[in-house]
């Protein structure tokens, strides 16, 4: 059970990190960008969403609450890396960008401890 709310925990905290940066981004001109402005808002709101999720007691939606959150924070560090390399609807970014290491750093973790998460509570539910 301990194990459970510490990923939980963790979880929430990484997925409003991850919402924070993308709405302090799109504050900050990304907004104006076609397609990945109104992505990086969506990131924003799923992120402060499924972080909220995660805090309350949901029993039998904490698995796919967790499934979730790791699918849109690898969806997220997927986009994240393609605009970086190859571009992303016309965009590309670059590794200078501000807080471009953060938000990968930050992604990367919501994808493990959410997956372990999701691996923790469909075990605990069989």
């Amino acid at each position: 059970m301990a194990l459970v709310w510490a990923l939980r925990l963790t979880g929430a905290v990484v997925l409003g990190a991850m919402a924070w940066i993308h709405i302090d981004l799109w504050r900050d001109g990304y907004r104006s960008i076609d397609v990945i402005g109104p992505g990086f808002l969506a990131n924003a709101a799923a992120g402060f969403l499924l972080a909220a999720l995660l805090l309350i007691p949901l029993r039998g939606l904490l698995r796919w609450v967790a499934v979730a959150g790791a699918l849109v924070a690898a969806g997220s560090l997927a986009a994240l890396v393609l605009s970086t390399t190859v571009g992303l609807f016309g965009f590309v970014e670059t590794t200078a960008a501000p807080l471009w290491a953060e938000t990968f750093w930050i992604e990367a973790a919501a994808v493990v401890v959410l997956a372990v998460l999701a691996v923790v509570a469909f075990r605990r539910r069989a």
